[in-house]
């Protein structure tokens, strides 16, 4: 007999009571997957957690220590450029000017200080630092090789600038590369007395020259014209300027540009582009410095050339130039020394009526009399005065174009005539009936696209009724210059050498 087979249902029940250690092994393996996984996370955590905080002790220690470093440059640019235009100095403004030897006016002429006095007194009563951007030295008359007693004046300024090391005053000069041992001396006897002196070697730079013309004394005081740092500047040629004291924002503003130089001066020295936030400023045609000169409200910036030379927020001096003669409403008076609508020294020629279009367009749109007095010596080029003639044959009585040109031509004896450079009204100033601007440069191409040059302005039409605005103080000068027995009316001339001397 066969024995049955007896079918019983599978189930989980019965598979544990026949095999229960499978089961238990399969639990094991399953609690250890469990927790190698979750030490793989807290050890990931551990890390991440310790990274964190260690990041953020970072940050917490430079936050504390180096705040500076988390300052984006387009932060501390923005916070330069939006700063407080007000200045709260009560500023001393002093029309400074040379007259040479042999040059007098009528009696009742206006007559203002010496640019040899200002000197004098800033350097005189300098206590920190003295700091001097300059084209060339020659404040002695080696370089003519003779003995002119008028080059004392230079010789005195000479003998206090070596004089400032011992009175504890650092002097420090930027300047352009000498073009002849002769004038390497001043420079040489600077260096021996402590002075700290920078050639800026610019012709390799921008393919121009350290044209300025400006003193900056104890942050606080300055001298900004057409004076170069030469004997004949102060007795043989005709100079303006402006000496400002007690006035360190303008001051420190000035400084900037000295700094710009002054970097430049470094051995192997490349221009910075962009410049650095330190040179930038607030203060430019847009949002000129509010400060009081002269106990009168005014509006004043710095101007600069050329652009490569430019940190952020600074007028272009061409800029400041076309802006003041758009702005003008009645007039417009220049006097500069040379007055081109091209770049001289160009290879191949170029013409550049920058400066020449916005005159024209002044007279032709808005009825502006427009005054050129252009100065007329030996080192003249004959080109200029072909562009001179074209600007004088716009005059006309019928269609109101109002424009005259005059040459002025400084007198000189035949011993005069013997000293080189000398014997020229350097002026480079322009006045109008709202601004006064008062620059280094003189007016072609080169000056303001590769040259260095500065320039003060002043607007102080806020100040309505004032009755000696400095705007009138230059427009005196201008007239009494332009109505004087040295200036000949360019028309009536039937040749510009007539009158010059050669």
């Amino acid at each position: 007999m066969n024995p049955k087979f007896e079918y019983k249902p599978f189930s989980v029940v019965w598979l544990l009571q026949i095999h229960p250690h499978d089961e238990a092994e399969k639990r094991v393996l399953q609690n250890e997957h469990h927790q190698e996984k979750a030490c793989k996370y807290y050890r990931c955590a551990l890390s991440i957690a310790i990274i964190i905080a260690l990041l953020l002790c970072v940050l917490a220690s430079q936050l504390l220590l180096f705040p500076f470093l988390f300052v984006t440059s387009q932060t501390i640019t923005e916070t330069v450029l939006n700063k407080d235009i007000r200045c709260d100095d009560q500023c001393r403004f002093v029309l400074v000017e040379s007259i040479p030897e042999g040059l007098v006016y009528d009696a009742n002429s206006t007559i203002n200080p010496s640019i040899f006095k200002s000197w004098l007194n800033i350097l005189t009563n300098a206590k920190s630092s003295v700091d001097i951007a300059s084209f060339y030295w020659t404040l002695t008359n080696e370089d003519t090789q003779t003995q002119e007693p008028s080059a004392h004046q230079g010789e005195l300024i000479l003998e206090e600038l070596l004089k400032l090391k011992q009175r504890g005053v650092t002097l420090r000069v930027a300047v352009n590369p000498p073009n002849s041992p002769l004038r390497s001396r001043d420079i040489s006897a600077l260096k021996d007395s402590g002075a700290d002196v920078r050639v800026v070697d610019l012709p390799k730079l921008t393919d121009g020259v350290l044209h300025t013309k400006f003193w900056v004394v104890d942050n606080e005081h300055f001298y900004i014209g057409s004076a170069n740092m030469d004997w004949r500047s102060l007795t043989q040629v005709k100079e303006l300027g402006a000496t400002i004291y007690n006035c360190s924002c303008l001051a420190q503003d000035l400084k900037k540009i000295f700094e710009a130089y002054w970097i430049l001066g470094l051995p192997n020295a490349t221009l910075p582009s962009p410049w650095p936030v330190n040179y930038s400023t607030p203060y430019n045609k847009d949002t000129p410095m509010q400060v009081n000169l002269n106990s009168t409200a005014s509006e004043v910036y710095l101007s600069s050339s050329p652009p490569p030379l430019l940190a952020a927020g600074r007028t272009d001096d061409l800029q400041s130039i076309i802006n003041i003669i758009d702005d003008a409403k009645q007039f417009v008076y220049i006097s500069v020394m040379d007055y081109s609508p091209t770049v001289e020294f160009s290879h191949p020629l170029r013409y550049w009526p920058d400066i020449d279009n916005h005159l024209r367009k002044a007279i032709y749109e808005r009825n502006v009399h427009v005054c050129l007095l252009i100065s007329c010596w030996q080192s003249s080029r004959p080109s200029m005065f072909t562009f001179l003639r074209s600007l004088a044959a716009l005059y006309s009585n019928k269609s109101n174009y109002n424009i005259e040109v005059k040459i002025f031509v400084v007198p000189a004896t035949e011993a005069q005539k013997k000293i080189p450079y000398a014997r020229v009204n350097h002026n480079k100033y322009m006045v109008t009936d709202r601004v006064a601007y008062i620059g280094t440069s003189n007016w072609s191409g080169n000056y303001f696209i590769h040259t260095a040059g500065s320039a003060l302005v002043v607007n102080q039409t806020q100040s309505a009724g004032t009755s000696d605005t400095i705007q009138m103080q230059l427009q005196a000068v201008f007239e009494r210059d332009w109505n004087s027995n040295y200036s000949l009316a360019f028309n009536a001339l039937s040749s510009w050498k007539e009158k010059c001397i050669f």
